[in-house]
């Protein structure tokens, strides 16, 4: 068991929060985390953010500034309750087409539902899959979103690399995810909420601490901001950098496929 966090040479591939586990374990142990708070998506994010996670997904999708013409094809990874495809379709003026993926069967139930609630559902598509293994051509999105989910894929590189290669010439890597926090005294607080507040807090709501212990470990074990530039930077993307969200809690890394 190990709390160090991992670096741009690897190491989540194995790395179930704290826990080292065996390859290919650490997917479905992922799954069942996903599955059993999928009906509580939003909540376990306004926990893990109290509540900020909406601001940084406006933040995200503003960056992204989704060109409000018809033809605009955005994929949105991990994505399964539709939280970044549903801003990006309303920042289009309903004009863009957004493919939704997830491993997550669960999860892109509670987003169909979702989508058919609010009236955008023929903007969108829904798609079962892996985020190391996209089911599409070279070349086919104008951009790739992914929020709060790379740090659940295993194997990061070959999701970056895949990445790469179904956007467009031009087109727009964009991820949002928690980070390193930078500021000494906002980081003591934080690890304090996450580790002693979170779990027990999930309990009592949702009858289950275990999810959320995962995912605040998983969190501290995630490379810090230089190091995941680094890692897109490897696989081909130009002009990578990122913005940090409340001092690090969170950053919102973009690259450029040229």
């Amino acid at each position: 068991m190990s709390e160090q966090r991992t670096t741009a040479d690897g190491g989540m591939e194995t790395a179930y929060g704290f826990k080292q586990v065996g390859q290919g374990e650490k997917q479905p142990l992922v799954n069942e985390v996903f599955h059993r708070v999928a009906d509580r998506y939003d909540l376990m994010n306004d926990l893990m953010s109290a509540g900020l996670h909406r601001l940084w997904k406006d933040g995200m999708v503003s960056w992204l500034n989704p060109s409000k013409r018809p033809g605009f094809k955005s994929l949105d990874v991990a994505g399964g309750t539709g939280d970044i495809a549903f801003r990006i379709v309303e920042a289009s003026n309903r004009n863009a087409d957004v493919t939704v993926l997830d491993i997550n069967g669960s999860m892109l139930k509670v987003g169909e539902e979702r989508a058919q609630k609010r009236g955008i559902s023929e903007n969108l598509t829904f798609v079962e899959a892996n985020a190391e293994e996209l089911p599409f051509e070279d070349n086919s999105f104008d951009a790739y979103t992914i929020a709060f989910g790379i740090r659940n894929v295993p194997r990061i590189d070959v999701a970056l690399s895949e990445a790469y290669r179904v956007l467009k010439p031009g087109g727009r890597f964009l991820c949002l995810e928690f980070s390193e926090v930078d500021m000494p005294l906002l980081d003591r607080v934080y690890d304090e909420w996450s580790f002693r507040a979170i779990p027990p807090i999930g309990k009592m709501v949702t009858g289950d601490d275990e999810p959320y212990r995962y995912l605040v470990e998983s969190i501290r074990k995630f490379p810090n901001q230089k190091d995941f530039a680094a890692m897109i930077t490897r696989a081909g993307f130009s002009r990578v950098t990122w913005r940090d969200y409340s001092g690090g809690i969170a950053a919102l890394h973009s690259g450029w496929k040229i």
